[in-house]
C-alpha cells in the first residue's frame, strides 16, 4: 500500500468480514504495511485473505 486511499480500500474490505469490529492500518509506503484486525470473536483467515486480495493486495503473513 502506498497511500491513504489504498489503506481505505483494505479497511473497507476487511470491515465487511464477519466478526471484524475495527481495522487499523500502519501505512509504510516504502515497505510492508501492517494491518491489525480487532475482533471479540475468531475471524476466518480465508475470509481475511480473500478481503485483502479483493482490495488488490497480497497477504504477507497472518496471525489469525
Amino acid at each position: 500500500m502506498t497511500c491513504s486511499h489504498c489503506a481505505s480500500s483494505v479497511t473497507e474490505e476487511l470491515s465487511a468480514v464477519d466478526g471484524v469490529d475495527s481495522v487499523t492500518v500502519d501505512l509504510n509506503a516504502g515497505g510492508t504495511s501492517r494491518v491489525t484486525i480487532h475482533s471479540a470473536v475468531p475471524v476466518d483467515s480465508a475470509a481475511v485473505k480473500a478481503a485483502v486480495e479483493e482490495a488488490g493486495y497480497t497477504l504477507a503473513t497472518s496471525n489469525v
